[in-house]
Order: structure tokens, then sequence, then C-alpha cells
């Protein structure tokens, strides 16, 4: 089993031409709403891949907007282990798109900002304890120290980037950044390489966009270029890595197929609009893999030199 605990968000997305820049009104166009929240949208990464019974922890309101949430974890097989607030609303974020894909966000924690230590469920049977920063930091460490007692991995995302302290790197056994992270995480600016010279956690796991990723494993490195899909919205392609990637780990998934198949269904996420609606499904992960599964020496040329 994988226990994922931190947010659950309702998502308001609007599309437009562009991101606004400070001061600058930008007309949009299509607006909807989606069930996210790095937690929420990892725990359904996870559930989606198909290889680990998969437990959500996290807080929400008693709101309207707690109810898609819920029902977006149900229909993907996430058991949640609800923390109930009666004052306090469910989490939000608030999302532009632009018409490549990239995306703004502003996030207002709301019952988020509410979830403790203490709300953590049994976690015997538990494999991985996966962890990202939308929740506080304090609780985040104490999860961390509960899990690593109890044998459990522990897996970090740290996402949003912020500065974090050594006794909760010391509890870390893989961390997932991206570019942006690293740096945050390692406090120093330089090549991905001179950055994780930094950071002492066993594994590091280091998202490069249209580049690929990189993993460095107790020493040794691992490379997986990007996979080449048409981009219509990068939302939710990051806890779609980190779902997946914990997922073939539990399973005993060796490195190089973990960050396979994550690497496949992030890209997937990109070719639909929206978080956990943009998820791929197992088979779909599969399809690319085999399609595209190949590596372009090329490519891994290109992302070598780029991590020197």
């Amino acid at each position: 089993m994988i226990l994922v605990a931190g947010s659950a968000n309702l998502d308001f997305v609007v599309r437009a031409a562009h991101i606004p820049a400070p001061g600058e009104t930008v007309l949009g166009q299509d607006f909807n709403t989606y069930p996210g929240g790095k937690g929420a949208n990892q725990a359904v990464a996870c559930a989606r891949a198909g290889a680990a019974d998969t437990q959500l922890l996290a807080a929400l309101g008693k709101d309207a907007f707690a109810a898609p949430i819920e029902a977006s974890l149900r229909s993907a097989g996430v058991q949640l282990q609800a923390v109930r607030l009666d004052d306090c609303a469910t989490g939000v974020a608030f999302i532009c798109v632009a018409a490549d894909g990239e995306n703004a966000i502003t996030v207002a924690p709301g019952a988020n900002a509410r979830l403790r230590a203490e709300h953590m469920p049994d976690l015997q049977g538990c494999s991985h304890l996966l962890l990202q920063l939308e929740t506080p930091l304090d609780t985040v460490l104490a999860l961390a120290q509960a899990a690593r007692h109890q044998g459990v991995a522990v897996v970090l995302n740290a996402a949003p980037a912020q500065p974090l302290p050594p006794a909760l790197l010391s509890l870390v056994d893989v961390l997932l950044v991206n570019e942006g992270e690293l740096a945050t995480v390692a406090q120093h600016q330089g090549s991905v390489r001179a950055c994780l010279e930094h950071i002492a956690v066993p594994t590091v796991v280091v998202t490069l966009g249209h580049r690929g990723c990189c993993a460095r494993e107790n020493g040794q490195w691992h490379w997986q270029t990007a996979f080449d899909v048409p981009v219509v919205d990068t939302t939710g392609a990051g806890d779609t890595f980190c779902g997946v990637l914990v997922a073939a780990l539990s399973q005993g998934n060796s490195w190089p197929a973990a960050l396979q198949s994550a690497s496949a269904a992030a890209a997937l996420a990109c070719t639909v609009a929206g978080a956990q609606s943009s998820i791929p499904s197992a088979a779909e992960v599969t399809a690319l893999v085999a399609r595209q599964g190949g590596s372009d020496a090329a490519a891994l040329r290109t992302l070598h030199q780029y991590c020197e």
C-alpha cells in the first residue's frame, strides 16, 4: 500500500493566449473547474498506475468544493482518509493556462493548512509515504518521522519550492524535484550535477521538462529522455510523474523502468486539460512506451550535457 499525505484542491482554470504579466489584464477563453491539489493528484496517479492500493490523507472543508474532489478520488480507486473541518473551506487553486500549455498557479490552502501529524492513519502494510509541501512543514516533518520509525520509505516532492531543514532531508529516502526546486533545496545556483552535490539524500530525481529526467541513486546515475507528445496543458504533469514513479517503485521495478513509466505518464498528462482529468491509465502508459520507449542517442547526449 502507498499512503499519500497532502493537499486536495478544487482548481479554477482559465485558458488564455498568454499568462498575464504583473499589472496586465488578459481576456481569457475557456473556463472550467477540475479536482486538483498535489496530494490528491499524486494519489490518483498512483492508483491509476494499477500497481498498488493507494490511500490519501487530506483535509477538506464541509462545502460544495469538496464534492468533486471526493468523486474524482473514488473514481480512481483512491481510499480517502479525510479530515473534515466545519470552520474552514476546502483548498482552491487559480490557474491560468497559456496557449503553449504553460501555466501560472495561485493556491489558497484553506483546509490543507490544518492537516496535522495526529491525523495519520495506521501505516501497517504501507511500503511508501509520499509527501509534498502544500501542507504545513511541521506536519510534513512529523509524518516523515513517523514513517521512518515504522520502516516505511519516505518520498518527498519538494513542491512548492522552499528551503528545507536538514532534519527533514535526513528522513527522506527519495527526493523528487524539478530544476527550480532543486536549486531552492540545494541553496545553490549551478548545473544539475553541481546542485546535487549540496543535497545529502540517498536518491534524488530531477525532472527537466522537455529534456527528460535524471536520478542519482546512491551515487549511480539513471537517465530518461522525454516522450514526444502534443502539449495542451502541463498542469498536473509533475504530480503524475511522482505518483506513477512511486507506484512503480512499490512494485519493485528497477529505477530505469520506473523512470520510463513515470516520464511516459507525465507526457500523456500534458495532452489533456486539467490535473486529475489528464492522468492516464496504465494501459495508455504501456502503449506510449511501446511506441516511443527506445532511447534516442542524440537526445540522451543532450540530456547528459545539460546536467553537467
